[in-house]
């Protein structure tokens, strides 16, 4: 999954940065709105994590142009204002959550677990797919109640296929989901490595990752 953090105090980007990057997301920053509409422009993210106050503007005015453009994608809003007025506004503007600073890193990423499951269509954090369990919260996945050891990467992959399950995932897409623009030194041919791997760890667990020549790739229950 792929987030976008706009957030003009770097220590703060960072921070959620790598708090969401120890959790399988991949994450880009953009210190203004300016920087932020420039991501949006090439890149599909699954999820927004949006400052009210930025030096260029305010947050809410960049989400109200979002929502009125069609773009759908959940944002959670950060803001350092207590008021309930404020945080009326950004929900009133197309927020989908919102967090008062300071705030436990813990608690973002479990909203932001929660915004992409449900604009998925995944309303519980475990999903049972043929002999599998996963937990997207916890991040673990277990064929018959045995775990399956899994990378931070593979289960990342995995979680992107079963959210899309049944349709065809370009190597494109799956590559924009797992590696942010600073992964500079990874190319588009890793995915095939990646998805190599998950077919390994998952063999025999019910479940098939398909290749469309051309297209990508597919995971469905296995047939028989």
């Amino acid at each position: 999954m792929r987030v976008l953090i706009v957030e003009d105090a770097a220590d703060v980007a960072e921070a959620v940065a790598a708090s969401l990057g120890r959790a399988g997301f991949a994450c880009d920053i953009a210190a203004n709105l300016n920087e932020a509409a420039g991501f949006i422009a090439i890149q599909t993210f699954d999820a927004l994590v949006l400052d009210i106050n930025l030096p260029d503007g305010d947050g809410r005015d960049f989400l109200r142009r979002l929502r009125r453009d069609g773009n759908l994608t959940p944002v959670l809003m950060l803001t350092a204002r207590f008021e309930v007025a404020a945080r009326v506004d950004a929900l009133n503007e197309g927020a989908d959550d919102y967090l008062v600073k300071p705030f436990d890193l813990r608690e973002l990423e479990a909203r932001i677990r929660v915004l992409t499951r449900r604009h998925h269509g995944m309303a519980e954090s475990q999903i049972t797919l043929g002999r599998l369990t996963i937990d997207t919260a916890g991040q673990t996945v277990h064929c018959d109640g045995a775990l399956v050891p899994m990378t931070r990467r593979e289960t990342a992959l995995l979680n992107l296929l079963v959210a899309h399950r049944g349709q065809i995932m370009s190597k494109e897409r799956l590559f924009e989901g797992l590696f942010s623009f600073d992964s500079a030194d990874v190319g588009l041919n890793t995915v095939e490595l990646y998805i190599a791997r998950l077919r390994k760890r998952l063999a025999g667990a019910g479940i098939a990752i398909e290749t469309h020549r051309g297209l990508g790739y597919r995971l469905d229950l296995a047939d028989g």
